[in-house]
């Protein structure tokens, strides 16, 4: 029995241990690099399939697999994958062929330079560019990135696969699809607001704004500015009353659904406030629309017209901009920036308008507004009544008196 006892189980009670300020910082320590290494796992993992789709698109194309084994070989390799690895949803055979799709897409002469031109473009800091892929390129061995066919650009280990795929699916050209690389790897994109981008054409509208940042920034800001503001904003989340609105119904429309309005304006913008009160002199001024962008790190005043640009709009813009930087900028934050967002505009008139004016600002426009009543007010009806009634009585006037000259 004696034995028996002595081979128990011993049951630790908190009467067994002491636990202090030391054990809680170990075991913190420990949950924190738990989690750094599944991370890292996650992204090596990642890096290694994403290898394996490039491959496997590569062998499609080298090895001429429909013209060798027939039209249905992709179906076939599909299935056989599948049964192997049940598990695995990668293998169904419209993902195989966006594999080959991919490889055929980036095997162009041109892709590697300009592959090599966004390593040179990013908007990171070398070092965390080289950490990246120092990350996901250890465990990738160097042999396999030099097999028969074009090299895998370890720089594509960075994007996860499915945004690979709306790349592929939904750009024209290496150019723009590059584009979309780099921004996904600079600013971290989920697919969402992968999407999001390439829905507002933000390729096609990067520096297209009017603006007169290369005049008052340093050239490295200038460029960033360009790239996150847009020459156009689709305001079709936004629902109106009548077609006569004001800026005010306006403002209560975007600001409703905030998230939209933010997926809009782009990656990196935090909203700061609506009607954004500041004191000059004791006396109340309004901004229409105020962000902060993280990126940028600087204030972005935003001011709404709904109606075409006016050069007077110029200069209020520039009165909120400088009291933005005076009253609430902080030392280690960018000069702040001006967008204003007309209902057209004169880009002459605009660029007259800028002239002179050393605050940084931008020009842009909006457009898709969605009008909830369409029908005609009480009051539109009773004009377009009394109209139809004076069209009447002209017409039975014209008609007496041809009758009369017939007589």
């Amino acid at each position: 029995m004696s034995d028996n006892k002595n081979k128990e189980t011993k049951v630790v009670t908190s009467h067994d241990i002491h636990l202090d300020g030391d054990y809680a910082t170990w075991i913190a320590e420990l949950k924190h690099r738990y989690r750094s290494a599944q991370v890292k796992a996650a992204v090596r993992v990642n890096a290694e399939k994403l290898l394996f789709n490039w491959q496997l698109g590569r062998d499609l194309v080298l090895k001429k697999a429909e013209q060798r084994w027939g039209a249905g070989v992709v179906e076939q390799v599909s299935l056989d994958l599948q049964r192997e690895f049940p598990g695995d949803k990668g293998f169904a055979a419209r993902n195989l062929w966006y594999m080959k799709q991919w490889y055929e897409f980036y095997c162009k002469e041109q892709a590697e330079q300009k592959l090599q031109q966004l390593v040179r473009e990013l908007q990171l800091p070398q070092n965390q560019i080289d950490a990246k892929l120092h990350q996901v390129g250890a465990e990738i061995e160097p042999q396999k990135l030099h097999q028969h066919g074009a090299e895998f650009p370890l720089l594509f280990a960075l994007v996860p696969w499915r945004h690979h795929v709306e790349i592929l699916t939904k750009c024209k050209s290496i150019e723009e699809a590059l584009f979309y690389i780099g921004r996904t790897i600079e600013q971290g994109l989920s697919r969402a607001a992968l999407i999001n981008c390439i829905k507002a054409n933000l390729y096609q509208h990067q520096g297209k704004i009017l603006n007169n940042f290369p005049e008052h920034l340093p050239a490295l800001q200038s460029q960033l500015v360009q790239e996150v503001l847009k020459e156009n904003y689709d305001f079709g989340f936004a629902t109106v009353g009548h077609e006569l609105y004001s800026e005010a119904e306006l403002e209560d429309a975007l600001t409703s659904n905030v998230t939209a309005l933010l997926l809009e304006m782009g990656t990196g913008f935090a909203f700061i406030g609506r009607q954004k009160e500041i004191l000059v002199e004791g006396r109340s001024r309004k901004i229409d629309l105020l962000f902060y962008h993280i990126r940028l790190r600087c204030y972005i005043v935003c001011e709404i017209k709904v109606k075409p640009f006016e050069p007077e709009f110029a200069g209020k813009l520039n009165f909120y901009v400088n009291a933005v930087d005076e009253l609430m900028k902080a030392d280690d934050d960018n000069p702040s920036i001006g967008l204003l967002i007309c209902s057209d505009m004169n880009r002459t008139e605009v660029q007259w308008s800028f002239r002179g004016i050393s605050t940084p600002m931008g020009m842009a426009t909006y457009n898709n507004i969605r009008i909830q009543d369409a029908l005609p007010t009480g009051e539109q009806l009773r004009e377009r009544m009394e109209l139809l009634q004076k069209e009447l009585r002209e017409t039975k006037r014209i008609m007496n008196n041809q009758k009369t000259d017939q007589q």
